[in-house]
């Protein structure tokens, strides 16, 4: 390596870039400067550039440290294909091909090695390590040596005994994508971090679109959601191998190419559906959590959690493997009361854990148990998603992000003062005893064995509530986000009374809770990410047949040879000669000399004028052309949810997302055929103007669980207004 190469140089000519995102250049400079460092940096946010670029600067060999055997593969794979002499040393490799790897990195044949950090024990390898110029050891996933972590792992904890033993210590770089302050400082403490760089960036996606919802029937709302992403790749986690054959089966059944993937299949399986996963030749894989560390697939548009994860760090790390190309992904969790209980049941009988001594076991099942309640939190707050974990993490966040559903989802505020006390003084009956299940069945009346046993039935708080079990359920855990009630962390938690809960009793203010409305969709995001840019298709399909061409003839995935992005720039700015080829994002030197030829040729066939046309037929087929004809119409009076009942029958079999009443509401309240009126109790409703009753809408006041609500209903007219006029996008 030449002296005088500069960074940005190393950046264009091997990885194809011309500029360093946020974070990555201050991090290569601390360590081309000698001094240590800690970037705590969001999947898809470049951390690997942080420590390749200097590596290939640096005199010596670059260790990384890294628990993810299938990243290292990966990693390996797409450096070759750069131009960069790289290798890995971990438990797929027989000894005799370690013993190969070793000599020839002797020999100097490598810049970077990859290696499992229990390999760092290994006689052969300290001995090679003593006598090379070792330059950096960088440690990926670093959140793993700290115990307040979510993926501890002991063997991290013997990293700093490696690198007291080297000849001369090498600087340390270390990464994750996931670290709260307290594991911050664990990373720095416990690797012996020397006057670190630390750099927190953002944790805000800005292209991941964030909902929870909470369906009756999962498998009914992950149909719904994947209803039009059948060209889209995606992951389905969820929390049981039984859950995963479920989920997969179903897919496959209703037509989708899906895979599965956990613990209980062999070795051969999981490395042949991990290989059709990421070589697109099927389009879902349903995983466990044991699949995704390290997988580098840019083009995942969706990650969906079937069941709520164990906790925050979790859940942000694995729907960050949507969108890594930068492209709006979604990010969907359904969530289910059973989560609850069977991710305490797994922590408490967690049989991949190590414990060096009992209490040890207790503080770790504690941490555990109070991150998991903070997962819960997440999943039932009506504030901004966004804001909810980026907050967990340190940052500061607006209360408002417009691209989660919970800030596009119309809410209605109400006083939940009277259940509330309800609720609260049924756990002071009980003397704080009980969960909220066994509260919940009490004032609802329930005569299960349980409650008759123990004499519950006989409570003043006893059948004091008609809500549904649900209702009550999100208002108990609206009054624990508020300190008025407080859930233990025990093994079996019980709710007592939170630091609010006199407040609660003898105050007489109100107790505002939001509720989603009625009308919204249950299992649709009210808002999608923009849309990607429009690019020529029938090219981007052509490049993409040849990427996978390509790729198949060099045995690796088809992103390691162009990432999806990568081909859209090509559309876009249709190179036509090599200086042109070089512009394009992720193009480098040894990716123009390898593969320049074939796809200049590629798209040479396609010229502006070509792209123009195909483009302004493609905005054509983006207005949807509805004949008002072949929308029913009826004599009586009907609801919205009616009218657009009606819409969807044409739209959803044309892979038109679906059409709510809440939707049509706000396109008649802008047309001013509507306004919105608020209850005495704070809800809001929208009922017809003046203009509106003339077109013919009508409101019908109605009393349900004792509060007035409206209900508005469209006359034979008013209904044909809707239909002839309403502009579908």
């Amino acid at each position: 390596m030449k002296a005088q190469t500069t960074k940005q140089q190393i950046l264009k000519q091997y990885f194809g870039y011309d500029s360093f995102r946020e974070g990555q250049e201050r991090l290569i400079d601390s360590i081309l400067s000698g001094r240590d460092c800690l970037g705590i940096m969001p999947t898809g946010s470049g951390k690997s550039l942080c420590f390749q670029v200097p590596a290939l600067m640096l005199d010596g060999i670059t260790l990384v440290v890294s628990p993810l055997i299938s990243l290292m593969k990966d990693q390996v794979n797409a450096l070759t294909q750069s131009g960069v002499n790289a290798a890995f040393i971990n438990s797929s490799l027989t000894e005799r091909q370690i013993r190969l790897v070793l000599s020839r990195a002797s020999e100097g044949a490598y810049k970077i090695i990859y290696i499992a950090p229990e390999r760092l024990e290994e006689p052969n390898f300290i001995n090679f390590a003593k006598q090379s110029t070792i330059s950096m050891v960088t440690i990926d996933e670093a959140h793993c040596i700290s115990q307040w972590g979510q993926d501890f792992r002991p063997s991290y904890m013997r990293i700093p005994c490696f690198l007291n033993g080297l000849s001369s210590r090498p600087v340390v770089s270390s990464f994750t994508a996931t670290a709260t302050q307290l594991v911050r400082q664990d990373i720095v403490n416990l690797l012996e971090l020397r006057d670190p760089d630390v750099l927190v960036a953002g944790f805000d996606r800005k292209n991941l679109f964030f909902s929870v919802k909470k369906p009756t029937d999962k498998f009914a709302a992950l149909g719904a959601f994947l209803a039009d992403k059948k060209d889209k790749y995606g992951i389905v986690y969820c929390s049981t191998r039984n859950t995963v054959e479920e989920v997969c089966q179903l897919l496959n059944t209703h037509g989708y190419k899906a895979l599965r993937y956990h613990a209980g299949l062999t070795d051969t399986e999981r490395h042949n559906n991990q290989d059709d996963f990421l070589y697109d030749r099927a389009h879902i894989m349903v995983a466990t959590n044991a699949f995704g560390m390290g997988i580098d697939k840019s083009n995942v548009s969706f990650v969906v959690h079937y069941n709520m994860p164990m906790d925050i760090e979790s859940y942000y790390q694995e729907a960050g493997r949507a969108g890594r190309d930068g492209e709006p992904a979604d990010c969907l969790l359904l969530y289910g009361g059973q989560d609850v209980r069977t991710n305490m049941f797994l922590i408490e009988n967690n049989k991949d854990a190590t414990y060096s001594d009992p209490e040890t076991e207790r503080m770790l099942k504690e941490r555990a148990r109070q991150r998991l309640k903070t997962m819960t939190f997440y999943c039932h707050t009506s504030d901004c998603l966004r804001a909810y974990f980026l907050k967990y993490f340190g940052e500061r966040a607006e209360g408002f992000c417009g691209n989660c559903d919970n800030c596009n989802t119309n809410f209605e505020s109400s006083d939940i003062k009277e259940d509330a006390q309800k609720i609260l003084s049924c756990v002071i009956r009980v003397k704080e005893r009980y969960g909220i299940k066994t509260i919940i069945d009490i004032i609802r009346g329930s005569k299960n064995e349980k409650i008759m046993r123990l004499g519950l039935h006989k409570l003043s708080t006893y059948n004091i509530s008609r809500l549904s079990e649900k209702r009550l359920r999100d208002i108990i855990n609206h009054l624990v986000l508020n300190e008025y009630l407080y859930i233990t962390d025990d093994q079996y938690p019980v709710l007592k009374r939170g630091s609010k809960a006199l407040e609660l009793l003898q105050e007489n203010t109100p107790i505002e809770m939001k509720l989603v409305r009625e009308d919204h969709d249950e299992y649709i995001s009210a808002k999608k990410p923009e849309a990607a840019r429009p690019v020529n298709r029938a090219l981007l399909d052509e490049l993409k047949a040849l990427r996978l061409e390509i790729a198949n003839e060099n045995k690796v995935p088809a992103y390691v040879i162009f990432s999806d992005s990568a081909l859209t720039d090509m559309c876009m700015k249709l190179p036509a000669n090599e200086e042109e080829f070089l512009n394009i994002s992720g193009v480098g030197q040894v990716k123009l000399q390898r593969y320049g030829e074939r796809f200049l040729k590629a798209i040479s066939g396609f010229s502006q004028e070509d792209a123009s046309v195909v483009e302004a037929v493609e905005e054509a087929e983006d207005l949807v052309q509805l004949d008002p004809g072949d929308i029913e119409t009826s004599d009586e009076a009907v609801t919205i949810s009616v009218i657009a009942d009606r819409f969807n029958c044409l739209l959803l079999p044309r892979g038109i997302k679906k059409l709510t009443g809440a939707k049509i509401n706000d396109w008649l309240t802008e047309e001013g055929y509507l306004k919105i009126i608020t209850t005495e109790k704070g809800r809001n409703f929208k009922v017809p103007t003046e203009r509106g009753e003339e077109l013919g809408i009508s409101a019908e006041k109605r009393n349900i669980r004792g509060e007035d609500c409206f209900i508005n209903f469209f006359s034979k007219d008013a209904q044909v207004f809707v239909v002839n006029n309403l502009r579908v996008q």
